[in-house]
């Protein structure tokens, strides 16, 4: 008994961990601006994107954004997704450092794709 409840502690702060990080992380407003054409940029690998993805986002995973951002035209604004929000992160830096200004984390696609689908409501 005693050790499920170790368990289940380091889940819940786990979890606690996770959100807290999520909302510090994730852009606001990112309803607007895909209201204003923003593009979703998935950066899950293309196996993880065929399971599940928001209608019309564009799939270029974190392994091969550095050779396929000259895919993207950097005066377009993106927001980044993928399972959990961390390669998300990563992906935006990685668009800032090749000179894209306006690039947003937009977290976990699933929570994304469920904000927008409330908002439609």
């Amino acid at each position: 008994m005693r050790n499920l409840l170790i368990v289940c502690g380091i889940v819940l702060t786990a979890y606690i961990i996770y959100r807290v990080y999520q909302y510090q992380t994730l852009d606001k407003d990112l309803n607007q601006l895909i209201k204003k054409d923003a593009v979703i940029l998935d950066v899950r690998t293309e196996k993880e994107y065929a399971m599940g993805h928001i209608d019309g986002s564009v799939n270029i995973s974190l392994g091969t954004i550095r050779e396929r951002y000259i895919e993207l035209d950097p005066e377009k604004t993106y927001i980044t997704v993928c399972s959990h929000g961390l390669r998300s992160v990563k992906v935006e830096s990685i668009l800032k450092e090749k000179g894209f200004r306006h690039v947003y984390n937009g977290g976990a696609w699933s929570d994304l794709q469920n904000r927008i689908h409330q908002k439609k409501e």
